[in-house]
């Protein structure tokens, strides 16, 4: 009888450990915000969507894995320690059974993906885990959801996950698309990818002219939409820097920056560019704050002039690793000024458009903002639009206030060629060369520049001046690209240097073109680089000279004077500078 009554004694001791155990888990709780109750089978159950269950017979469970309770989840912290002095009696026998030889039967769960909710046994759970028992055997019945359970979850996770269960029920696309994960970490997001089907759905219907159902337009959005995107994420491995979110997080992140872009610049930036806009940034705020200052710093205390552009090819591997189509110019930046030299280079960015199928993003820069609502700068932009629809061009003109160039540069970055007038070329004077704008804007514009002098090019008959430099490989790729693309007659002029270019330089131009299937009509030539571009043009009866852009030192190119230089001040015809 004494044995008996220690160990009652024992086992109500124990009990009272564990009461204040959870006494001291819920202060803590309250000191971290980190919940400790157990969660209700009943409410996750509602949330998750249940689709059916299966008995599971006999099993041995992780007690760790067990996260709620059907009908006690208040009685016992998440870790099944008794809340309530009431259970002293009931969690003392339970207590004193376990340590006998009668034992205690299996305890029964549900089961909702890994996790466990406890539906008979919950004291006989409390004194398990008391005892430091890591399973115990439990009768499963396994109910099957639309998402998963995990025993890490807790109620924000679960509200998250009832959130997802709604979006897969009313999209179905966990069946019509099985790999799809679009998992989301924060809660109310899913209506807003709602309305992103939505609206895909809208336009689908415009552009096809019939109803669209539901359940294709998600399949389609999920295919042309979402995964673009999430395929520009990955190669800009974006989730590296944000290791806590999903692709799904990012994709919408990527969306909200989009529409943020798009009000601030006035034009429709694609999704994938706001994606590498939003990498940049994602880096540049992961580099030391010493380094960021001293960019800054560096930047203002140089002037534009003298400043370097990107690297050669940086604007492919940005801009063209987001393109899902095989266009090279699908977005074109065109710099108008209201006068007849802006006309020309519109009249010629209009032709490229029109062969590529491209957007134009006019620009024309103004000294203040009070210009920009006059009307002279209206009607530059009626005329604008006017002549975009006369080409039949899908095209918007934007009427901003700042430098022209630093302007016309932090634009270009947002399409993929940037089309002006030719109208002052940078002089031949070293001071001259300094002041240019123009001369500027070639270096430190992220991506190609065509300088339009005047006139109409049909741009039919190219010619490539090449010299094996990185820029001129760039203007390789690109003088490939048109003539395959569009089909024209390209020349390819190489300047015999000792030490720079020689008789092997023009041969892997050749090279290049033949594997990409363009047949070209190759020159050698001696003289100095700038007049035997020139008259080789004049020659081939050329509309259109493609080079690469300055390729020494800003301060050595107002000194000397560049080979770009002196064509753009004698060229009739088109130059496009490549990067």
């Amino acid at each position: 009888m004494m044995d008996e009554n220690a160990g009652l004694y024992a086992a109500i001791e124990d009990f009272r450990s564990a009461r204040r155990q959870a006494a001291l888990e819920q202060i803590v709780a309250r000191l971290t915000g980190k919940s400790v109750d157990l969660l209700s089978y009943e409410d996750v159950r509602e949330k998750l969507r249940v689709k059916g269950q299966s008995e599971k017979g006999l099993h041995e469970i992780p007690l760790d894995a067990i996260v709620g309770s059907v009908g006690r989840y208040g009685d016992f912290t998440r870790s099944f320690l008794p809340r309530k002095d009431s259970d002293e009696d009931r969690w003392a026998k339970v207590k004193r059974a376990v340590a006998s030889l009668e034992g205690v039967p299996p305890i029964q769960v549900y089961q909702i993906g890994e996790a466990y909710f406890v539906f008979d046994g919950n004291h006989r759970v409390s004194v398990a885990r008391q005892l430091g028992a890591t399973h115990m055997e439990a009768y499963v019945t396994e109910l099957q959801t639309t998402v998963p359970l995990s025993p890490e979850d807790d109620i924000k996770d679960i509200v998250l996950k009832a959130e997802y269960a709604d979006f897969l029920e009313n999209t179905h696309l966990d069946e019509l698309r099985p790999e799809a994960d679009l998992q989301l970490t924060l809660p109310g997001q899913y209506p807003a990818l709602y309305e992103h089907i939505n609206v895909h759905r809208h336009f689908m219907g415009l552009a096809q002219q019939r109803y669209i159902p539901y359940e294709e337009a998600a399949a389609h959005w999920y295919d042309e939409v979402y995964l673009p995107v999430v395929e520009v994420i990955r190669e800009q491995d974006l989730l590296r820097g944000f290791p806590e979110r999903t692709e799904a997080d990012l994709y919408m992140w990527a969306a909200e920056h989009r529409a943020e872009l798009g009000e601030k610049l006035e034009w429709e930036v694609t999704p994938g560019a706001a994606v590498v806009d939003l990498a940049a940034q994602a880096r540049s705020q992961a580099e030391p704050i010493v380094a960021r200052v001293g960019e800054k710093i560096l930047d203002a205390m140089v002037p534009d002039e003298l400043e370097g552009g990107p690297p050669a090819g940086e604007w492919r591997t940005t801009r063209l690793s987001t393109r899902r189509d095989a266009r090279l110019f699908a977005d074109i930046l065109v710099a108008v000024n209201g006068e007849e030299s802006g006309w020309h280079a519109l009249a010629q960015a209009l032709e490229i458009a029109r062969r590529e199928g491209s957007r134009l993003m006019g620009l024309h820069v103004l000294l203040s903002e009070e210009e920009t609502v006059g009307q002279a700068a209206q009607a530059v932009q009626a005329e604008f639009l006017r002549r975009c629809e006369a080409a039949g061009v899908q095209g918007k003109l934007v009427l901003t206030a700042g430098k022209v160039a630093r302007t016309i540069c932090e634009r270009a970055r947002w399409t993929d060629l940037v089309v002006l007038s030719l109208r002052y070329p940078p002089p031949a004077q070293p001071l001259g060369r300094l002041g240019s704008g123009f001369r500027t804007l070639l270096r430190r514009c992220p991506r190609p520049v065509l300088a339009v002098p005047g006139g109409s090019w049909s741009m039919e008959r190219p010619l490539l001046a090449y010299d094996g430099s990185p820029k001129a490989r760039e203007a390789l790729f690109v003088a490939t690209y048109l003539a395959g693309r569009w089909s024209l007659a390209l020349t390819v002029v190489t300047v015999l240097e000792k030490g720079r270019a020689t008789s092997e330089t023009l041969t892997r131009a050749r090279t290049y073109l033949r594997v990409h299937g363009v047949h070209a009509t190759c020159v050698a030539r001696k003289e100095p680089a700038s007049e035997a571009i020139l008259a080789v043009a004049e020659a081939q009866q050329s509309d259109l000279i493609i080079m690469g852009g300055y390729g020494h030192s800003p301060v050595m190119e107002v000194m000397l004077g560049s080979t770009v230089d002196r064509v753009l001040r004698s060229a009739r015809q088109p130059t496009l500078v490549c990067r």
